[in-house]
């Protein structure tokens, strides 16, 4: 059946779908020793959906270093709380390594990551970032939201985007948030990647006036 694809969304559009949540196992990593366990298990998979989360500041010219790296594969998601732990050597060492991991606006992530002191760039390993590769499906929008809105027709919620990310623990729903984030890069890049191979996808294009319109409405 072929796949149908727009190349924009409407917030209106999302707001009327389901919520998706990653149904996967959960495991936080606090620690070294289970920092070990969790790229034991990683490594041993060909592609991984991987993000970041950071503190929020609510101040002027204060800023937070990366609180979170998620990576995650189909069934588990490991949160690594670099807050606790930094970044060990194993875990720079896992992100240089040749094993496909899918995200979005990379470029941010290693930013930030730079200020741990570590030597990662996008570049030192085997990484796409759906940014750019949305676009060769003729899709504008660039939020993860509306991306995966667009190809499984399900919204993910950010209210925890803005949360304490440094927190002595995190709470059921972030950890839940920051999984799916990671899983749903790993999903996004599944389907299109499939659909890359197969063709069997057609894209409907917003007529000029409505991208105006949605262009003066912020969305």
């Amino acid at each position: 059946m072929t796949k149908i694809i727009k190349d924009k969304l409407t917030k209106e559009e999302i707001s009327e779908m389901d919520r998706v949540l990653f149904d996967g196992q959960v495991v936080v990593i606090d620690n070294i020793p289970d920092a070990y366990k969790a790229i034991s298990y990683l490594k041993r998979q060909s592609i991984l959906g991987i993000d970041t989360e950071t503190r929020p500041s609510f101040r002027s010219g204060k800023t937070y270093s990366i609180s979170l790296l998620q990576l995650s594969s189909e069934d588990t998601c490991f949160l690594f709380r670099l807050n606790k732990i930094g970044i060990p050597k194993i875990l720079i060492e896992f992100l240089k390594n040749d094993i496909l991991k899918v995200g979005l606006s990379l470029k941010d992530d290693f930013m930030m990551l730079h200020r741990l002191k570590t030597e990662l760039d996008v570049n030192t390993g085997n990484y796409i970032d759906l940014q750019h590769y949305v676009k060769n499906f003729g899709i504008k929008d660039q939020s993860l939201q509306k991306i995966y809105a667009n190809l499984f027709g399900q919204k993910i919620s950010k209210a925890q985007r803005l949360s304490n990310w440094n927190a002595e623990a995190l709470s059921e729903s972030q950890m839940l948030y920051a999984a799916t984030d990671a899983w749903a890069c790993l999903r996004i890049y599944q389907l299109l990647h499939e659909l890359e191979q197969t063709g069997d996808y057609e894209l409907i294009v917003t007529p000029e006036e409505e991208h105006e319109e949605l262009n003066e409405n912020g969305l």
